[in-house]
């Protein structure tokens, strides 16, 4: 595949979740994929069927969108830069539904084979998402 096939993958692949559509991902990711950033919480399976129980979970409880900002590809990889916008209406594990308003950012490394995303190393805002859900205070602020 070319970068810009490359590039479409990753677009769709974003595109397929934020319809909900989990199950496209049996068409555009490896069934052995290797999640090197996993979510914090515990007891996904391994490979394509972990990450659709992990976007089956972040559907249910914080269903949104994904904005692509920026991506850049070389050989069989594609680095996107990208904002996720979301509403916390349901449970995550250990965290209660806020209904609060979530924006994150993420830059994500995906590695193509065989027309399928089959490897990803992502570098999430996780301190900002877990201020955003109240449970870390947010820092810096003023002193008592």
């Amino acid at each position: 595949m070319s970068t810009e096939e490359n590039k479409a993958l990753v677009r769709r692949y974003y595109a397929e979740i934020d319809r909900g559509n989990i199950d496209a991902l049996d068409e555009l990711v490896a069934e052995d994929y290797l999640d090197h950033s996993p979510p914090p919480f515990p007891g996904f399976a391994p490979g394509r069927e972990g990450l659709k129980q992990i976007f089956r979970l972040f559907w249910e409880a914080t269903p949104g969108t994904h904005d692509v900002e920026d991506q850049i590809a070389e050989e069989d990889k594609v680095v996107t830069r990208l904002t996720a916008h979301g509403v916390h209406k349901g449970d995550l594990p250990g965290i209660p539904a806020t209904g609060r308003q979530l924006t994150v950012t993420a830059t994500v490394v995906h590695r193509i084979e065989n027309g399928r995303l089959a490897e990803k190393w992502s570098d999430k805002d996780v301190l900002g998402f877990l201020q955003q859900l109240g449970v870390l205070p947010e820092l810096g602020g003023p002193q008592e």
